[in-house]
């Protein structure tokens, strides 16, 4: 290899290291890792429920920083508690409210592991939605540092309803089922679209009985596809014997002629 070419790869080399360097620098730092144990989908309104979630690689951005929580759940109470390699407790707090703040996690305190669980009574629905359903936020948490930066972990939301919400959305369900299943016919989607306003706007009896009508509207006219179907194929099937009733006869005529010229 000539000395240009050496000059070359020394160069290219360096030039390697530096972008190396630069692309560490602006890499961004693992994240906390969370890890859901117990964290529900839905809940009935004026119900209690409890969500549970794990935080594990604590330090990989920070040797110490702070938990913040926040909840839509009412009459809340939060349970962090800090354990060690061992899975030992080092210590635990409790908070009230739907936010929290100041929860220390520090390196030198021997935390590995965070867990925090929230209880709450799952609150009143603002209104309503169908699709997507409503929902509330059942919790989020925050990693916070001294000067105001923040860095969120977790934002999870679970869907809320009364019995009469879901009475008039399953009702609502099988009414998309069946017309989806039917061909989407037009009478039972307008009778459906009736019942979405009537749900969104909370008059549940009236949505199960459009829903309900939408869904016979769709079981009708699957119905009746049917039978027109059935009757294309017994008109089909009538040609088809008619046809080779014919081929018959011609055949049979066929050998007929033949037997008299014989004769």
């Amino acid at each position: 290899m000539t000395r240009t070419n050496l000059s070359r790869c020394s160069e290219l080399t360096a030039v390697l290291a530096v972008l190396a360097l630069l692309f560490a620098a602006v890499a961004p730092a693992a994240a906390v890792s969370v890890q859901e144990t117990d964290v529900p989908d839905s809940g009935e309104v004026d119900s209690q429920v409890t969500a549970t979630v794990t935080l594990t690689q604590l330090y990989d951005t920070y040797e110490t920083w702070q938990l913040a929580g926040d909840t839509g759940l009412r009459d809340v109470t939060w349970t962090v508690t800090f354990l060690n390699q061992a899975g030992n407790q080092v210590r635990q707090e409790s908070y009230d409210g739907q936010n929290f703040t100041g929860a220390t996690v520090d390196i030198d305190e021997g935390t590995s592991e965070v867990r925090v669980r929230v209880t709450g009574t799952v609150p009143a629905v603002e209104s309503y939605s169908y699709d997507p359903q409503q929902s509330f936020t059942l919790f989020a948490l925050d990693q916070t540092r001294e000067g105001g930066t923040s860095n969120e972990l977790a934002n999870r939301s679970a869907t809320h309803y009364t019995s009469e919400s879901r009475e008039a959305r399953e009702a609502m369900e099988s009414a998309r089922t069946a017309i989806d299943a039917s061909g989407n016919p037009d009478t039972a989607e307008e009778s459906f679209d009736s019942a979405v306003n009537a749900y969104e706007a909370g008059n549940f009896d009236n949505a199960i009985t459009l829903a309900e009508r939408a869904e016979t509207e769709a079981n009708q006219a699957e119905s009746s596809q049917q039978r027109n179907q059935l009757i294309l194929y017994g008109v089909a099937g009538l040609v088809v014997l008619g046809a080779l009733a014919g081929g018959v006869v011609l055949f049979l005529r066929s050998r007929g002629d033949g037997y008299d010229k014989l004769g």
